[in-house]
């Protein structure tokens, strides 16, 4: 297959497209820099709403990844208008532009966020339940939304709400694995707040599963076993055999983050399955958090 992939110098787009070209797919990135003559990539500048359309004719799939880092940054005015016009503009744009192709690409895999659902406390919600009201659940929903000329013109879209992908190269896990690694890890505020998460492992392989199956529509990226802030720490702290004797006070991350992300980085409560991938009977290779930390950091770190 031939396959685009915007984000895919990221996290899950660069284990991704490893994967990919390790079974002998073409990976063609998205990039904002110019392309050299023979190079495989595509040059766009999502802002200025330009890409290189004729590049994209021909391939089989889109999996569209980009869009500013939620945790990058304080949460500003400006900030927050970066981080939902980054993916609504830079979606709206690969779908328009894919549903003008003459050969368009028969599926695009769109990123999305379990904060679709806002707080959902300790009730367990499936791809069925209605989006919440915070500022997370409005991005995401707009996001999904910005698909919609693709959909229009006949391309399967799956749109992928991922939970915390869980990694030692990057994202949530590395940020606390220094401060469990020296005894300092703790749960964070009550620790019962709901983390739904994912092993890097199974969001790629949700990925490259989506491309190949008949699935449209929001697809839970997360493990079937959704654990407690408070279970997180204790299993983390077990695996490296170390003390999480030390809660972290909420009002600590509050004031270093602001209160608003650290509230939807740490506080809020997601107990979010995996309806569609558990109904199709996805191959999990991790189904317990226990497990897929003892796979993850029992490996070298990625090149």
């Amino acid at each position: 297959m031939k396959i685009a992939i915007s984000g895919a110098s990221g996290l899950i787009g660069g284990a991704l497209s490893r994967s990919l070209r390790l079974d002998g797919h073409e990976v063609l990135p998205l990039v904002r820099r110019p392309v050299s003559e023979g190079e495989s990539a595509v040059r766009w500048d999502p802002a200025a709403g330009t890409i290189d359309a004729a590049a994209l004719e021909g391939i089989d799939a889109v999996v569209h990844l980009a869009g500013a880092g939620i945790g990058d940054h304080r949460w500003s005015d400006d900030y927050k208008r970066q981080v939902l016009e980054s993916r609504t503009k830079g979606t709206d744009l690969v779908a328009r532009t894919i549903a003008g192709l003459d050969r368009p690409p028969s599926v695009l895999v769109s990123g999305s966020a379990i904060g679709f659902y806002g707080d959902t406390g300790d009730t367990a919600v499936d791809e069925g339940a209605p989006a919440g009201n915070d500022f997370l659940a409005d991005v995401c929903r707009l996001w999904e939304d910005a698909t919609t000329p693709a959909e229009e013109a006949g391309i399967r879209v799956a749109h992928l709400r991922t939970g915390i992908v869980l990694s030692p190269d990057g994202g949530a896990l590395a940020k606390l694995l220094p401060l469990f690694r020296f005894g300092l890890g703790g749960r964070m505020g009550s620790g019962r707040q709901w983390w739904s998460w994912i092993s890097l492992d199974d969001e790629v392989a949700a990925i490259r599963w989506l491309l190949d199956h008949e699935v449209s529509g929001p697809v839970n990226a997360t493990a079937p076993e959704p654990v407690t802030n408070a279970e997180m720490t204790k299993v983390l702290g077990s695996v490296l055999h170390r003390p999480t004797l030390l809660p972290v006070p909420s009002f600590g991350p509050k004031l270093l983050l602001g209160g608003e992300l650290a509230d939807a980085l740490l506080f809020t409560s997601q107990r979010v399955v995996p309806g569609v991938l558990t109904e199709q009977a996805f191959p999990f290779a991790h189904t317990t958090l226990e497990a897929a930390l003892r796979s993850l950091l029992d490996r070298p770190a990625a090149a």
